[in-house]
């Protein structure tokens, strides 16, 4: 069986619920659900764009403490509370997953 690296964030709901930020097996890499909180504060309350960038920052930094990066992402999924906000957060993800890159 592959070794699996795992990358907490040492939120106190890590141990009560039972996930880590970021699981590594083998050459595969899964991020659990991440919210814009730094530092057990919201990050850009009222402000898509902000808690956007402040998700993919964090998604990032897990994703490189198990020898990942960006580039190796083939999905991502959002779940937001309001779609009218689509363009901020489309912005976001397009800044750090390359605008115009071709499929």
């Amino acid at each position: 069986m592959a070794e699996r690296i795992r990358i907490s964030t040492g939120s106190l709901w890590e141990p009560v619920v039972g996930y880590c930020r970021a699981i590594r097996i083998g050459n595969q890499v899964e991020v659990a659900g991440t919210t814009a909180v730094k530092d057990g504060k919201t990050v850009g309350i009222g402000d898509a764009y902000a808690q956007t960038v402040c998700v993919l920052e964090i998604i990032k930094e897990s994703l490189e403490k198990v020898g990942a990066t960006l580039s190796d992402v083939v999905r991502t999924r959002m779940f937001v509370t309001d779609i009218s906000k689509w363009e901020e957060i489309g912005k976001a993800h397009g800044e750090f997953f390359t605008l115009g890159q071709k499929c």
